[in-house]
């Protein structure tokens, strides 16, 4: 993992920090930062030279290079004044850590471009650690490459700064979890990270093994495990700081490799399939900020985890497996599996928790794909109240949802012959509603539900100053803690 490790606030002028860089702002109607004014009074215009001879236009991604007293000083763009919002603030403070990568240095010193919003700190916090990430675990090869470690912010002291770092380092662990590959993020890793994370949060851990949740009746995740020999787990975390309130539940698809078992997928980009789990790494990337911001609330996190392989013992289409909750689930496709070990968590969540709602988490379906590609969310509930909160907070961080409809003429699809529900719905139609319409047999009656099919937005989105090339994104974990107020 690479990222912004430290976050210092700083009263000092900014011409008395050690960092040799340091950055400020201008806006597009040409106004200057504070301290960018600050520096353009001190250096006989530099700036608005350079804005008047119209090098300079303040558009968001645009950065220009000076040096003044011994300082290497970026001013970057900060887009329309009038326009400026918790979303741009985000991006400019990802563009301002990209930037530093570029010159290969370890620190700097910025601005808080909150724009005189302190509410916007926190999302300045988010963007330095989002925008400072690399993946670099596996290279070994020796060069000159530094990675940016701290970052020293001029004139602002909010601990919302603290709060949005915070954020930033569990969105962090969440793509790096989702980066590594399947021999390392295997469902032993994934227990060992929440042992890690209960560990510094006060919270409590369960981890059922193999036998133990094939004896308590998880017949859906036991059925997927047959094929492999690495070890399943079905992972709980359990935080209580918000007294006698319901919990909120957070479920979270944990396949740490996806060969789609009999049913076995095509070898190309197979590899990708690393990425299956990463609804575990949004309920895990959630959880870490909780263990360090400890809010006052109740939330527990489920994780069913495994492998979905093929093999003398891997289950097979046709097969008959039962729930937690009892119901029967007939196997059309074994490559539907991610539906299958969830059916578990969901019934386990109704059962024992009593929970105020549930969301779930998947790269469940290739169909969400090819309706809203690796811009959005499909996200599909039972109910509208707890929708119009996602879509609150969509908003607020700028992680993308679209509701899909979760009609009874879809629920009817995944009715079996010969079982209560199918893992399949109609063939070619409809394939992610199919999957919501499966899970939704799982959730207890009258309890508020969201799925999100994360298949599109998991991974592979357009690189930008704040998601990175070639990664897993960490999405949704900045969504659910501001729909959690943490």
């Amino acid at each position: 993992m690479s990222h912004i490790t430290n976050i210092n606030l700083s009263k000092k002028s900014w011409d008395v920090v050690t960092e040799k860089l340091v950055i400020v702002g201008v806006y597009e109607e040409k106004t200057l930062s504070p301290i960018a004014e600050i520096i353009n009074s001190s250096s006989q215009n530099m700036f608005k030279h350079a804005i008047n001879s119209g090098d300079v236009n303040g558009k968001v991604g645009t950065s220009h290079t000076f040096y003044f007293n011994d300082k290497i000083i970026i001013l970057i763009g900060l887009g329309s004044q009038k326009n400026y919002d918790a979303n741009i603030a985000r991006v400019v403070a990802g563009n301002a850590s990209r930037l530093v990568i570029k010159k290969n240095l370890d620190s700097f010193a910025t601005e808080c471009f909150c724009g005189g919003e302190a509410k916007h700190c926190q999302f300045i916090g988010e963007g330095l650690v989002l925008g400072s990430y690399e993946f670099l675990d596996y290279k070994t090869k020796k060069n000159k490459k530094t990675k940016l470690e701290s970052v020293t912010i001029v004139g602002c002291n909010s601990s919302l700064l603290e709060k949005g770092f915070e954020i930033g380092k569990s969105v962090c662990l969440a793509r790096d979890l989702g980066n590594h590959p399947g021999n390392v993020s295997t469902p032993t890793k994934l227990a060992e990270i929440a042992k890690e994370i209960a560990t510094e949060g006060g919270m409590k851990l369960t981890v059922f093994d193999r036998k133990e949740f094939t004896d308590m009746g998880m017949g859906g995740l036991a059925g997927v495990s047959q094929g492999t020999d690495e070890p399943p787990k079905f992972i709980i975390l359990e935080y209580y700081g918000g007294g006698e309130e319901k919990p909120k539940v957070l479920v979270g698809k944990g396949l740490t490799f996806d060969a789609g078992g009999i049913s076995i997928k095509s070898a190309g980009k197979m590899d990708e399939m690393k990425y299956d789990m990463c609804g575990s790494t949004v309920v895990l990337g959630v959880f870490k900020a909780i263990a360090a911001l400890k809010p006052n609330i109740n939330v527990v996190g489920i994780i069913p985890s495994t492998e979905n392989l093929l093999g003398a013992k891997a289950y097979k289409p046709g097969d008959i497996l039962k729930a937690y909750n009892g119901k029967t689930i007939e196997i059309l496709n074994t490559d539907a599996e991610g539906r299958v070990i969830l059916s578990d968590a969901l019934s386990y969540a109704s059962k024992h928790f009593q929970p105020e709602y549930i969301l779930d988490f998947a790269t469940l379906t290739g169909a969400v794909l090819a309706a809203l590609g690796h811009v959005a969310t499909g996200v599909m509930g039972t109910n509208n109240d707890l929708m119009d909160t996602v879509k609150k907070s969509s908003s607020s961080t700028g992680e993308k949802v679209w509701e899909l409809p979760l009609w009874p003429e879809f629920c009817k699809q995944v009715e079996s012959d010969i079982a209560d529900v199918k893992n399949m719905g109609a063939p070619g139609q409809a394939g992610t509603i199919a999957g919501a319409a499966f899970l939704k047999e799982f959730v207890g009656e009258g309890i508020p539900w969201v799925h999100f099919d994360i298949a599109g937005t998991a991974w592979g989105v357009k690189p930008n100053s704040i998601n990175p090339k070639n990664s897993a994104t960490g999405w949704g974990v900045r969504l659910v803690l501001d729909m959690l107020e943490v």
